[in-house]
């Protein structure tokens, strides 16, 4: 199987002759069904076995353990069977991320789940590694959230085993399947933990450049010229400067959800603005008239940065030349004064951490924090010079570029997994490398 993964490497067949794949009701497929438990009062926030929950489970398949809860010694003996065993499916009970799905590629003694996580053990007749791809495919999700009941607090019960059916091939196959969506899985991990260095890396080199600024010279400026801001410390010769007086415009969003169309313009939504990007792609679209109702207030231009001010708080991106768009809620335009801010350096000043931490002391609200227009106006910012402002744009913009290359192969990985995904798990196309070398991760029972 090569290192870069098309779709070219597998055949397409026709229905017929798919007739070996069998299809079977999950619960035919389990050896175990578990669930676990916490003991009274909660855990602790130390010790030496770890309770793990939905809160752990993200929607790409991953065990991610943060925010970890620790559970007593003695109590760990009541919610032994549920230490976390190579190849346990975990499917989340209840709350926001109700039937995600991740799966352990090891076993680890100090982890045990608590009463909000489903614990599948597959039986021998069902590679685990395969039925942990169908459950996270579109095809298992559907199913799975189709057994999703209640209302105020939704969530899945035992029964929903007997609720989801799966197809697959002979062992073999589902070995060899599991095997390639295991890869580019892996090229997913590996492309993700190199942005996730840049970023360590530039917000280390922002951090520093909005301490002692970027001089013509390329010397770092000395301590005796730098002074301290209420922000912080800057260079002496940076100007502090209020928002409103930096930018000709800065408006607020329309305060309503706007109705939506099958086509038209793409309405910007907070979730969609990611450290300086935007994914239009994820946006939701009005036509002619619901985008005019959106842009009576000012109009979005390439150039102008559009901020969130709530739900996150912090996020920022610019307009590019020939992107068509309008705000949805929650969020703040800027115009900056051409000359005066530079908008990429504006978007990397929102970023660095003395106004980041402006923002945290800043925001109000108690269930959903929020910073208001009126106090982002009046906030006063360091300003270097136009030149200098450039400068500093030049040395970011290069990590920039960079995180949006690892980005955009990111998403072609993550794009060649749901087409692989959708295909390989149906039967429509099967692999013709006979010679796939099926690695440690899948090959166990089944």
């Amino acid at each position: 199987m090569s290192e870069d993964l098309t779709l070219d490497e597998f055949q397409q067949v026709e229905p017929e002759e798919n007739s070996e794949w069998q299809e079977s009701n999950l619960d035919d497929l389990l050896s175990d069904l578990l669930t676990g438990s916490r003991p009274t009062g909660g855990g602790l926030d130390e010790g030496k076995y770890i309770s793990i929950g939905g809160t752990q489970i993200d929607s790409e398949g991953y065990i991610d353990l943060h925010d970890l809860v620790y559970i007593p010694d003695n109590y760990f003996e009541q919610v032994q069977e549920t230490q976390l065993q190579k190849h346990d499916i975990l499917v989340v009970k209840d709350g926001a991320n109700t039937g995600d799905v991740a799966i352990a590629w090891e076993s680890d003694d100090r982890i045990v789940t608590n009463e909000h996580l489903f614990t599948l053990r597959a039986d021998s007749t069902i590679n685990p590694p395969y039925l942990f791809y169908f459950l996270l495919s579109h095809q298992g999700w559907k199913q799975i959230n189709g057994t999703i009941t209640g209302s105020a607090q939704e969530g899945i019960n035992r029964g929903f085993t007997g609720k989801v059916d799966i197809q697959y091939p002979s062992v073999s196959e589902q070995r060899k399947i599991a095997t390639v969506l295991y890869t580019v899985d892996r090229a997913i991990e590996k492309t993700q933990e190199i942005k996730d260095q840049l970023k360590r890396v530039r917000d280390g080199v922002r951090q520093d450049i909005f301490y002692r600024g970027v001089q013509k010279t390329g010397f770092k400026r000395t301590v005796d010229e730098l002074k301290e801001i209420y922000l912080g410390t800057i260079p002496k010769d940076w100007k502090l400067r209020r928002v409103n007086d930096v930018c000709s415009h800065v408006v607020d969003c329309p305060h309503s959800t706007p109705s939506y169309s099958e086509e038209g313009t793409p309405v910007v939504r907070t979730s969609e603005i990611e450290d300086g990007r935007y994914y239009p792609e994820e946006s939701p679209r009005v036509d002619e008239q619901g985008y005019q109702n959106r842009i009576s207030r000012l109009e979005p231009k390439p150039g102008d940065v559009v901020f969130t001010r709530e739900a996150p708080i912090g996020e920022a991106f610019k307009i590019p030349e020939g992107m068509r768009l309008c705000l949805g809620q929650r969020l703040i335009q800027f115009r900056p004064e051409e000359g005066v801010l530079d908008p990429d350096f504006f978007i990397e000043l929102l970023y660095s951490d003395m106004i980041q931490s402006w923002f945290e002391r800043s925001a109000r609200g108690s269930t959903s924090t929020h910073i208001n227009v009126g106090d982002i106006k009046k906030m006063n910012i360091p300003i270097p010079s136009i030149e200098e402002q450039y400068r500093i744009v030049n040395i970011l913009g290069g990590f920039r570029k960079q995180l949006d290359s690892e980005q955009n192969l990111l998403s072609t990985y993550k794009c060649l997994k749901r087409g692989l995904q959708q295909d390989l798990l149906s039967g429509t196309v099967r692999t013709i490398d006979t010679n796939i070398e099926v690695p440690d991760e899948i090959a166990q029972h089944g």
